[in-house]
């Protein structure tokens, strides 16, 4: 069951650190003044951005209409023979 704190459609993950690697994110979310959650959120999106996923529903929206020929912006400044 969701809990009250949580939104919408969230889901939540255990992930285990080993110990340097918690020290240096600990150290890290202090030094930036970000929760753990955020330099989470970052790293997540940065990763789908690596393999070309769209991190956001609007950035898959925006993805799958470039994807229609006839949303290139080249194929509109063609000029027509006559």
């Amino acid at each position: 069951m969701p809990r009250a704190d949580q939104p919408k459609g969230s889901r939540r993950k255990l992930i285990e650190f080993d110990a340097d690697t918690w020290h240096t994110l600990h150290s890290l979310s202090q030094d930036s003044m970000k929760s753990l959650q955020d330099l989470a959120d970052e790293a997540f999106r940065d990763l789908l951005r690596k393999h070309g996923r769209p991190a956001t529903l609007k950035e898959a929206l925006r993805e799958s209409a470039r994807r229609l020929p006839a949303n290139d912006a080249a194929a509109r400044t063609k000029k027509r023979k006559r």
